[in-house]
């Protein structure tokens, strides 16, 4: 059974907006890691959903929640956090 992926949008302002997709990279894909910070040097985050282009600036968002996480992650992420609020 192929595992839920998605991505939770926490805006500015206090909405969020939570999007659901099929995998998009491969597990054993080797540039996983340079694919991932390419998107994030990208100032945007740029979607495809329902036939449509989104385009969200990163100055409209708060932070962004992906899961789940990627095997593969650039250096310094850390790892095994868990919030204590």
């Amino acid at each position: 059974m192929n595992e839920k992926r998605g991505i939770l949008i926490h805006f500015m302002d206090g909405s969020k907006k939570l999007l659901e997709f099929p995998q998009q990279v491969a597990d054993g894909d080797a540039s996983a890691v340079a694919k991932l910070k390419d998107a994030l040097d990208a100032g945007k985050l740029v979607i495809e959903a329902e036939g449509a282009l989104i385009v969200i600036p990163f100055d409209n968002v708060k932070y962004v929640q992906v899961y789940p996480a990627p095997k593969k992650l650039p250096a310094g992420v850390i790892r095994g956090a868990s919030f204590k609020d």
